[in-house]
């Protein structure tokens, strides 16, 4: 052998092996071009050393991780590099063209592309359980993830639904025990006996202020649904006493209920009708003035309930923050597909009104 022939071998052995290092490091991260890398080497030792090296060995490991950590175009290139790198590798120990090489030639090739289709199939059974694994993980994710935004979306519901229960409570009792306190200011130095039952029915409007609010604070502070206070929630029956309440504050209200319904509200809506019932007396308190008159109504029709309070008073006026509990009235009903209007009325006085709908069975 020459002494040019020595170099070409020399080179082509350090080339080659230098490739096939390179890529078998680089199996794992850059797939693909460790596949290209390890075809090229293969093709420069074919050219040029036309024996099999040592780096050889690890041709079918680089295989099996091109097509475990590639994609499916590098797998398939793997299979028709693979299946030609067999020809070429059983072209470099026997002479193919020989028929009394042909059947070792042939053998070797069986050989080397059973090898080749072992580390195909392995690596194609580790990458689909790979993504398989890859997915369910991505499941659990996003799974996780959807249960804490639900959980963070009912946690804002709930204290909406929180603040408008004390809004409504506080708001209406302390409206009422505040014009007691004011009339019975006045009215004590003319006649000390209403002294006696103004207090006392401001004792009353506090002791079941004070029950609702335990009632809604011991829910928050309970560890759990079943050891949390189960107090009735109010319903429509309780209108009578709202209206009672809301007469002795001071107010007169005309209570009025006109039809039969044609099937019973769920719980939940008669507690809507109660709160906007409440938040539209206590407005009419705070807002319509000595003197002023209201009416609560309740239509009972064939689509649902109708509540209407109007009053002839002189209404609020922007400085007086009305709105936060209008708001929720609205909110509580959207909730039961009804609606809730309120405003001004054209000859004076402050108008709401409330539609809550039969729920489909």
């Amino acid at each position: 052998m020459d002494q040019t022939a020595t170099l070409v071998l020399v080179f082509g052995m350090l080339i080659s092996g230098a490739g096939i290092a390179w890529a078998f490091s680089e199996r794992r991260t850059h797939p693909r071009r460790a596949l290209w890398v390890t075809t090229g080497a293969g093709l420069l030792q074919v050219i040029t050393v036309r024996e099999f090296i040592f780096m050889d060995l690890v041709i079918p490991v680089i295989a099996y991780s091109v097509t475990a950590y590639g994609t499916r175009t590098d797998s398939r290139w793997a299979v028709v590099c693979s299946a030609i790198g067999s020809f070429l590798g059983a072209a470099l120990w026997v002479r193919p063209f020989r028929v009394e090489d042909a059947a070792t030639f042939g053998a070797l090739v069986l050989f080397h592309l059973l090898i080749c289709v072992i580390a195909w199939v392995s690596g194609d059974l580790h990458r689909t359980r790979r993504l398989a694994v890859e997915a369910i993980e991505d499941r659990a994710r996003r799974l996780e993830q959807e249960q804490e935004q639900e959980r963070a979306l009912a946690a804002a519901d709930e204290r909406r639904r929180i603040a408008r229960e004390m809004h409504d409570v506080v708001a209406h009792s302390l409206s009422v025990i505040i014009a007691q306190a004011d009339g019975a200011r006045y009215a004590a130095a003319a006649d000390p006996e209403v002294a006696p039952k103004t207090l006392g029915t401001i004792s009353e409007t506090g002791r079941s202020a004070l029950r609702e609010m335990r009632s809604l604070l011991g829910v928050l502070r309970a560890d759990d649904d079943d050891a949390a206070p189960k107090a009735p929630a109010p319903s429509l029956e309780r209108l009578g006493e709202l209206v009672d309440s809301t007469r002795a504050a001071g107010l007169a209200v005309a209570y009025t209920v006109r039809g039969t319904p044609a099937r019973g509200l769920p719980s939940g809506a008669e507690l809507t009708a109660y709160r906007a019932a409440q938040e539209a007396l206590t407005n009419v308190l705070k807002h319509a003035g000595r003197g002023a008159t209201s009416s609560l109504d309740l239509t009972w029709t064939q689509r649902g309930l109708t509540l209407s309070v109007v009053d002839d008073g002189r209404g609020p006026t922007p400085t007086d923050g009305l709105g936060r509990g209008q708001q929720g009235m609205r909110e509580r009903a959207q909730l039961y597909g009804g609606t809730a209007n309120f405003g001004p009325r054209g000859g004076g006085g402050y108008s709401v009104t409330v539609f809550l709908p039969y729920q489909e069975i």
